[in-house]
């Protein structure tokens, strides 16, 4: 029998994610230390051939990702028995056997996915909504039950990012060495659980490193600079540099410069918040430029649970603990506040010192309020010279891709609903 073919499925749900789902497969968010994508993977034992997801992410590149194909496009792989996997299913545990023919799959009675036996057809429920699935095609049987969760928002992976990620630095796997106490001066560790450092790693004197509460994890080539306190369940990718502060329950990908205050976050990746200011319970886009005292609020004043702004309106998250949610390509001025809660759209330029409001459609330019179009010419520059300072090219083909998701940007704030009532 042929091996199986992995396929993630983005549902329409998943393409709510604002501001993520615009740039980006939901997949390719982290949870921990990893991708939604490579946790499915893991789990499966069997790498992702293709996610299927809307047309404005046909050209989505980024590190090993997959391709992004409409589900009519899918069918090339008709031979072959196929997981079709929702992307915002976190499984967990060992896999089951796979059945002999079609079975659908659930994590605690909703269905993630079907299990696709050779020359079976698609499930014409791909493009519905969980509550909206009905029968797998084929032949049927039980139920496949699988034990993890379901991920409802970004909040979600926020919220549950550090439990995650104290088991993922339990043992983080290979090219990983333990810090052995002494063997840095100047540097202190305090708690139980390991510091692990990736290839050529820098800790200034001063650096102190806190496992009390999970371990610290720094990747290849990580510089920590003096008087940063670094908290765990941590983990800074690769390239990256740690300029000063208290950084507690992060999850940063490669390339930031990181100072200030940041608790309870994920970070994407290549964004910049090297100077001081409150980050808080937030989730951040990749090629983000946080300015000079930036912050956010991540808690109500009457200690009530967050409710979030998206462009479909109002979700409940009851979480109590909600910061921001900024997509990538964000740039914020010097002394930018943002409320509880707020959705800044990818692209978005803010500046001026004024609270923008709690959803800020994406590519909006301005001060407050008062926002208006980002021209694409506009943004392709600045993103052009902003990736440059990483050494990295945005190429012809990098370029395309954004004017296509600025397009399908506009077109999303035109069609958007606003909020009904302030938070």
């Amino acid at each position: 029998m042929k091996a199986p073919v992995l396929l993630l499925w983005e549902d329409t749900h998943a393409q709510r994610w604002a501001p993520f789902s615009l740039t980006r497969p939901v997949s390719e968010l982290l949870l921990g230390q990893h991708s939604l994508r490579k946790r499915i993977q893991d789990f499966w034992g069997v790498d992702c051939v293709a996610t299927l997801g809307p047309d404005h992410l046909a050209d989505f590149r980024e590190d090993d990702s997959p391709p992004v194909l409409g589900v009519q496009d899918a069918a090339r792989w008709d031979a072959f028995p196929r997981i079709i996997f929702l992307s915002r299913g976190v499984p967990s545990g060992s896999p089951p056997p796979l059945p002999t023919h079609s079975t659908p799959l659930e994590i605690a009675d909703e269905r993630v996915g079907w299990y696709l036996a050779p020359g079976d057809p698609l499930p014409s429920q791909l493009t519905a909504t969980l509550g909206e699935l009905a029968a797998t095609p084929g032949k049927q049987a039980a139920t496949l039950r699988i034990t993890g969760e379901v991920m409802d928002g970004p909040w979600r992976l926020m919220a549950r990012s550090s439990e995650y990620l104290a088991r993922d630095l339990a043992v983080p796997g290979a090219g990983w060495t333990t810090l052995e106490p002494g063997s840095r001066p100047g540097v202190s560790v305090i708690g139980p659980h390991p510091v692990w450092l990736g290839h050529g790693v820098e800790l200034d004197p001063g650096v102190l490193l806190d496992t009390r509460k999970g371990p610290v994890a720094l990747g290849d080539s990580v510089w920590v600079k003096g008087l940063s306190r670094l908290e765990g369940p941590l983990f800074v990718g690769p390239e990256s540099q740690v300029l000063g502060g208290s950084l507690s329950a992060l999850s940063a990908g490669p390339q930031c410069r990181l100072q200030g205050e940041i608790s309870h976050c994920i970070i994407l990746g290549y964004a910049n918040k090297a100077h001081d200011g409150h980050l808080g319970h937030a989730m951040v886009g990749r090629w983000v430029n946080l300015g000079a005292f930036t912050s956010n609020s991540d808690l109500k004043n009457n200690y009530g649970a967050v409710r979030v702004p998206t462009p479909h309106g109002w979700v409940e998250t009851g979480l109590l603990k909600v910061g921001c949610f900024l997509g990538d390509h964000v740039r914020t001025g010097i002394g930018t506040l943002l409320n509880t809660g707020t959705v800044v759209g990818a692209g978005s330029n803010l500046f001026g010192g004024v609270m923008p409001p709690t959803l800020v459609p994406p590519f909006s330019w301005g001060s407050g309020a008062d926002l208006v179009e980002f021209r694409l010419d506009a943004f392709l520059d600045v993103a052009r010279t902003a990736m440059s300072r990483r050494g990295v090219t945005l190429d012809p083909a990098g370029a395309s891709y954004l004017q296509a998701v600025w397009n399908e940007g506009r077109r999303q704030a035109a069609g958007s609903v606003p909020p009904q009532s302030a938070e």
